[in-house]
């Protein structure tokens, strides 16, 4: 089904392996559940070190995460673009208080 949604299965489900945008791009092969544990280690590992490294991490982490959101920003709907805003805020706001 379209969007990677399976039959019998509720709006806002997605199967897991379906890609998260369509294309041949060379994140198209890479599975979402390797993508969300690298983006978990990077924040814990970030948060619990602290300091410089723990900030350089988390540093890191924002600048995949604007890159994403520069990539994809043109297929996001409003609602969508608002959320991944307010995350990469979040993740600013983290990344400041790891520094203090």
């Amino acid at each position: 089904m379209a969007g990677g949604q399976q039959p019998g299965r509720g709006r806002g489900r997605r199967d897991l392996k379906a890609p998260l945008l369509p294309g041949n791009g060379p994140l198209a092969r890479v599975p979402a559940a390797a993508v969300f544990g690298l983006v978990l280690v990077l924040f814990v590992v970030g948060v619990v070190v602290r300091g410089p490294v723990g900030a350089g991490l988390l540093g890191a982490l924002v600048l995949i995460v604007l890159g994403l959101l520069g990539a994809t920003w043109r297929v996001l709907s409003s609602a969508d673009r608002v959320v991944r805003i307010v995350v990469l805020a979040v993740l600013v706001a983290v990344l400041v208080s790891v520094l203090r």
